[in-house]
């Protein structure tokens, strides 16, 4: 028997290359990504999913060239791990500590800083540990000389739509992902990719869908050769199935919901049969790498040529809205899908601040000097800071159904007439926005550096010690959001998907 001849991997390049494939990865989607994205585009036929796609290449691009984040949510970096058993080391530190080096040196970098958005303890305190450490980090012992490292970077929004079922061995696992889908919503920024993990026991499935985002996208292939296993069946089956439901680019309606679906499976109990699904959105982000202890790895940039020639400007019907002298009454006159360009001064809230305003009108206290929300529109968004001569760094819409829960209190006591986020309302606040004939306005998500283009100012007006969670004023110029959520409370996020997935079944149907 032939033993591997043992390699000495350095401390210092372990951290240098998380750092430089974390950094890679804010900026760089991967080639299939960008040409899957392409290819939804090309034959997209609603015209508000095919914008939206157009809007998420266009930042892509944007980002490529400028080196800046491809979404504001950076995301909690999940790593994966496979050291050879005969990898010896030149280290004082542990695996894991070399790793959250790399992390902290990454989301540090002055020349591309990343937004750090690590809470620690979880269910208490809940204080940003500053520099995005902790990472989630699996490691496996394999054969050979070589480390095997895998970083992820995955938001907040894809990650929060997870779900995790244990069926019976005789259900319908195509039925139960079908089933999962639309109560998933639009939070994790669809198109993108799902990973299935099957079998194993829970906690497995959930890290074998995780790690199934890694792989290459490649359905296509799939289809044109036909599928060549079970597995890759199963595949073709759910991503028609999904497809079929009409969710579409942002869950406004459309052909592509997901551009590929990943399945990784392991044996299991009798009595048992795991599903997890995971989704990765439209800000996919993950690099491979092996150190052989020749030296910190190079990750070389992707051929720009990748790119689809596009620029975005808002169509010509766009209703631009002076958000200085917006009123309740010009509210109630934007439709439906409608595109708008925002001009003026508005102000932006995430969960944290939401709580903290809501728990002061609710106890009858003032709000912070200078905060006003009287007549104004909010911003769910947590950006990243600025570089260079930014004004502020990639700023995306965040989901805003987080938010649901403070809407009766931020428009009915502390009085905005509209909001802007991502993914879809649930139906208590669409009622609360009815009845107070605001309106509910988004913007892509997964364009993050797009629309931080039309920011022309930016300050903070309260709660400064909550980092990227403080309110700040942003001044904007020709911003382009759509009407989610009109006055009467019809939403898009109900009304576009509908209509769509009648349209794929064959049933006639007015789209658009």
């Amino acid at each position: 028997m032939t033993t591997a001849k043992p390699s000495i991997i350095k401390q210092e390049d372990v951290i240098q290359s998380v750092a430089d494939a974390l950094q890679y990865i804010s900026y760089y989607h991967s080639p299939d990504f960008i040409k899957a994205m392409a290819t939804a585009y090309e034959k997209e036929a609603s015209p508000a999913a095919k914008d939206a796609i157009k809007q998420i290449l266009v930042n892509s691009r944007m980002c490529a060239e400028g080196h800046r984040p491809i979404c504001q949510d950076t995301g909690i970096v999940t790593v994966f791990c496979k050291v050879g058993m005969n990898v010896q080391w030149d280290a004082s530190m542990t695996l894991d500590e070399m790793i959250n080096e790399g992390v902290r040196r990454a989301y540090n970098l002055p020349e591309n800083r990343l937004r750090a958005s690590i809470v620690a303890p979880p269910a208490f305190g809940r204080k940003n540990t500053r520099d995005n450490t902790p990472a989630v980090i699996h490691t496996e012992l394999v054969a050979g000389n070589e480390l095997e490292i895998s970083v992820a970077a995955k938001g907040g929004g894809s990650e929060n739509k997870s779900k995790l079922g244990m069926l019976n061995p005789s259900d319908s696992i195509v039925d139960f992902i079908c089933e999962m889908i639309p109560k998933m919503g639009a939070g994790w920024c669809p198109p993108g990719v799902l990973g299935i993990g099957i079998g194993g026991t829970a906690e497995k499935a959930m890290v074998m869908a995780k790690e199934s985002l890694l792989q290459h996208i490649d359905i296509a292939e799939v289809r044109a050769r036909g599928p060549q296993n079970d597995i890759e069946k199963l595949r073709l089956e759910i991503m028609d199935r999904v497809n079929a439901l009409g969710v579409g680019a942002q869950g406004l309606g459309g052909l592509t919901t997901v551009l590929d679906v990943k399945i990784v499976d392991y044996p299991t109990h009798a009595a048992s049969l795991p599903v997890a699904i995971i989704p990765n959105c439209a800000a996919t982000r993950h690099a491979h790498f092996v150190l052989d202890g020749s030296g910190p790895v190079t990750l070389d940039p992707p051929d720009m040529n990748v790119w689809p020639k596009l620029t975005y400007e808002a169509t010509p019907d766009a209703r631009r809205v002076n958000l200085d002298t917006l009123t309740k009454e010009e509210v109630a006159q934007w439709q439906p899908g409608e595109r708008i360009l925002l001009n003026g001064k508005m102000l932006t809230g995430r969960d944290a601040a939401h709580k903290r305003i809501c728990d002061l009108l609710e106890a009858g206290k003032p709000l912070p000097e200078g905060l006003d929300f009287k007549n104004r529109v909010i911003y769910y968004v947590g950006p990243v800071d600025p570089v260079r001569d930014e004004v502020v760094g990639p700023a995306g819409p965040t989901t805003a159904t987080r938010m649901d829960k403070f809407t009766e209190t931020m428009l009915g006591k502390a009085g905005l007439i509209a909001m802007i986020g991502k993914s879809e309302r649930g139906d208590k606040a669409i009622e609360v926005i009815k009845q107070h004939k605001a309106a509910y306005l988004m913007a892509v998500g997964g364009s993050a550096y797009l629309v931080s283009k039309a920011i022309k100012s930016s300050r903070i007006v309260a709660f400064p010690e909550l980092g990227m969670e403080a309110v700040y004023e942003f001044e904007v110029k020709d911003m382009p959001v759509t009407v989610a959520v009109d006055a009467k409370g019809e939403s898009v996020h109900t009304t576009g998907p509908a209509k769509w997935k009648a349209k794929i079944a064959g049933i006639p149907v007015s789209v658009e």
